[in-house]
């Protein structure tokens, strides 16, 4: 799903509590973010209301997992950003899972 200048064509209607993982089409950069609400999460970042990832767009979205409340898919967000790793992270995306112990 692709979210950028060019649109974006939003398959969900979610209002979950989530860890995801965009990507800027751009730079090939990662972006690893948590929310209670995907679509309006993935709107904000389309309509580049995200200082930080404003230039980077069009971003993708390569990864979901949703979590039971939000304040667990913000520590599994925290930890995956420590990790500062690309190669956990490409691994997170391609076994489309989170394993880590996390």
């Amino acid at each position: 799903m692709a979210i950028g200048k060019a649109g974006v064509h939003i398959r969900f209607a979610l209002a979950m509590n989530c860890v995801y993982i965009l990507k800027s089409e751009k730079n090939g950069r990662y972006y690893i973010g948590s929310t209670n609400n995907l679509d309006r999460r993935l709107a904000e970042h389309k309509f580049g209301k995200t200082k930080s990832l404003k230039h980077l767009r069009p971003l993708t979205l390569v990864f979901m997992k949703e979590y039971e409340n939000l304040g667990v898919a913000r520590m599994v967000e925290r930890k995956l950003k420590k990790l500062k790793n690309r190669n956990i992270i490409e691994q997170v995306i391609e076994d489309k899972d989170i394993r880590m112990g996390l």
